[in-house]
């Protein structure tokens, strides 16, 4: 075989096997608008190398998360903007490497807290159960 007879092989398997991928570059990612290396993420937009995201918009290495908007490097997040090196915070605004964070805005560095309020780790988790039931978050 010649570089020319490969090369038509070649591009016949490529026309057999092509497929046309919403999102080039993504992996499993549904309804995701201009995502790129995007992993199981689903309705996000201009978000690049998120996994498992649901509905994020303009964030970058995020996982886990859901509704964020500009958030980058971030983990198990939900609802929210401009937070970043930071995990599982909800609701929260403007937060850099924060942990277990709820309601808070413009922390840096906390964890435990919610609305900017710090408390122990058991008084966290007993107070945002009783909040994700009052507003409605499962």
């Amino acid at each position: 075989m010649n570089r020319q007879e490969f090369q038509r092989a070649l591009d016949k398997l490529r026309k057999e096997f092509s497929q046309e991928a919403s999102n080039p570059g993504s992996f499993e990612s549904k309804r995701c608008v201009q995502c790129s290396s995007c992993m199981f993420c689903e309705s996000c937009e201009r978000c690049y190398r998120c996994t498992h995201a649901v509905g994020c918009q303009e964030c970058s290495h995020v996982t886990h998360s859901k509704n964020c908007r500009h958030c980058h490097h971030c983990a198990y997040c939900r609802e929210c903007t401009n937070c970043s090196g930071s995990s599982y915070l909800e609701l929260c605004e403007n937060c850099i490497d924060c942990t277990y964070c709820f309601g808070c805005v413009g922390l840096g560095r906390r964890d435990f807290c919610i609305l900017n309020q710090p408390y122990s780790r058991e008084e966290y988790f007993e107070k945002t159960k009783e909040l994700r039931a009052v507003l409605g978050l499962k």
